[in-house]
């Protein structure tokens, strides 16, 4: 065998193991083989698992195709096995009119899907009934945020409305750094800001990614189905410290969640007076201060 089809064959290994590698990923569902998206929690963004697979699997069909017509040329017109020197032409018209028509019209019509997904995840932002009580009508208003997250280097802060659901008032709750919570099975809005530099605020297991831009607010939905932890990660770097910007999302039950609430409500607006204010609590001798004279 000629090292020409040696090197044909050497080439063919790599489409071989590609297409390889993408089905044990796909098909992993734990280990270090499982390079796969995690399970989507969030029914709100089912589309964009749906778009994410149609565009893998043109680009693999054609990946595929690609590499193996390459090939086969490589293989067919190998030098030693054809000693007739090459012809040139100047090209097809008829192909060229073919191989740009077919992707322009895929281009156009994913374009067209895409707007539909953006618009579910960017734009449609979640609305209450205005005055009328009736959803769908001229005074509906955006629901507003019950959480905050600010990223800074290199942690991401975390906020809840209070009682009244609304954020920057007296009452809202300060959550632990890093942890955000949210109850299964309800949609939330909540708000993204940056408190120094540009972060990306993204939860895999909610399709969830939004970069945080300092000056503005960014609102973002969702709708966790499933209890559990999941991770939180910066995806934009951010300085020395963006490797260890994780966090966990906790999902669990409403009545989990109500509870949670109001635990860091108890730590940080409840305070216990049952022994008297500390101003009136006896002071021993040897804490007495110090009272200077004057000769």
């Amino acid at each position: 065998m000629s090292m020409g089809r040696i090197w044909s064959l050497m080439f063919l290994s790599v489409p071989i193991l590609g297409t390889g590698m993408y089905l044990i990923g796909m098909l992993a569902s734990s280990g270090p083989l499982a390079l796969w998206f995690p399970e989507n929690i969030n029914p709100l963004a089912v589309e964009i698992d749906r778009l994410h697979d149609i565009i893998l699997a043109l680009i693999g069909v054609v990946f595929i195709v690609t590499s193996v017509a390459l090939f086969w040329f490589m293989w067919k017109y190998d030098a030693t096995s054809n000693p007739e020197k090459a012809k040139f032409v100047h090209g097809n018209h008829k192909l060229e009119v073919w191989w740009t028509v077919i992707p322009a019209v895929i281009l156009i019509m994913l374009a067209i899907y895409q707007f539909k997904v953006y618009a579910d995840v960017r734009i449609n932002r979640p609305m209450l009934a205005g005055a009328d009580g009736t959803l769908g009508t001229a005074d509906d208003q955006p629901e507003p945020p019950s959480f905050e997250v600010i990223g800074r280097q290199f942690e991401w802060r975390i906020r809840y409305a209070g009682a009244d659901k609304q954020l920057d008032t007296a009452d809202d709750i300060i959550g632990e750094v890093n942890e955000l919570h949210a109850p299964k099975d309800v949609r939330l809005v909540g708000s993204l800001k940056a408190a120094d530099v540009l972060h990306s605020f993204f939860i895999p297991a909610l399709r969830l990614k939004n970069d945080m831009i300092p000056g503005t607010r960014q609102i973002v939905w969702f709708q966790a189905s499933k209890p559990g932890t999941y991770d939180i990660v910066c995806t934009e770097l951010c300085g020395w410290g963006h490797y260890k910007m994780k966090g966990r999302f906790v999902v669990e039950s409403q009545e989990e969640f109500a509870t949670y609430l109001e635990r860091l409500r108890k730590a940080q607006f409840d305070r216990s007076y049952d022994n008297g204010s500390p101003s009136d609590q006896p002071v021993s001798p040897t804490e007495q201060p110090a009272v200077a004279t004057v000769e």
